[in-house]
This record gives C-alpha cells, sequence and structure tokens, in this order.
C-alpha cells in the first residue's frame, strides 16, 4: 500500500507538469487541449461544445471543464454543495455517453445522464 501511494505522490508532479497527461481521446488519436476551443477573447462557448471535443481532450481538461458544468448546474438549482464521488461517477458517465455520441452537445449529454440519474433515483421533475 505505501509502495502504491508513493508511486502516486511521485506522478502527480509530471501529470499536473504536463509531462505525463492521462487523455479522454479515443485511441488512436491524440488528444487536444482546451485552448484549441477557445475564441480571440479567451473564452469557449460551453453550450456549444460537443462531445466529440471533450471526448478528445486531456483527462485533466475534462475533470475541469466538468467541474465547471457542475458548478453552473449547482448554481441554476441555487445549491451550493459539491458531492466529490458523485461528481466523478457523473462525469464518467457524462465521457462514456459522448465517446458514443459525438455529435451531441456535452450539455446534452449531461442532460440525458441527470436524467437517467433521476429515474435510478426516483425524483420526479414537474
Amino acid at each position: 500500500m505505501r509502495a502504491l501511494i508513493m508511486a502516486a505522490m511521485a506522478a502527480a508532479p509530471l501529470l499536473s507538469s504536463g509531462i505525463v497527461q492521462a487523455q479522454t481521446a479515443p485511441a488512436g488519436q491524440q488528444p487536444v487541449s482546451l485552448s484549441e476551443y477557445v475564441d480571440k477573447n479567451g473564452f469557449i462557448d460551453v453550450q456549444a461544445l460537443t462531445c466529440a471535443q471533450l471526448a478528445n481532450t486531456y483527462q485533466e481538461d475534462a475533470d475541469m471543464l466538468m467541474t465547471w458544468y457542475s458548478g453552473w448546474y449547482n448554481g441554476l438549482a441555487k445549491k451550493h454543495y459539491f458531492h466529490l464521488d458523485r461528481g466523478v461517477a457523473l462525469e464518467h458517465q457524462v465521457i462514456v455517453y459522448c465517446k458514443a455520441n459525438p455529435k451531441k452537445k456535452v450539455i446534452e449529454a449531461i442532460a440525458v445522464v441527470f436524467k437517467d440519474e433521476r429515474i435510478k433515483k426516483g425524483i420526479k421533475m414537474n
């Protein structure tokens, strides 16, 4: 166990420095940085971002973007909590959905995943 922790600690600076980067890109495709999708003012139109774009970026970029979406949706719902485990699980489901549906928008993927999650939990929306 200690060796595993030490290995993870040793790899962390490499991941954050960009020397080693995890990727969400499909096999055989080189992932691209989210910076490829910014406009001339440095913004990403999060409502226009496609699943293909999300699935073809680095894991840390996907993590950052999904955290942003989480905050956006929580803000719309007037909630101020972040459930770490649920966030990680939902991010994974969105990325899996996006890989299977690259032409969809990320916000559409999130809506599908949230709807499925509500159904599983018996939450009814009006």
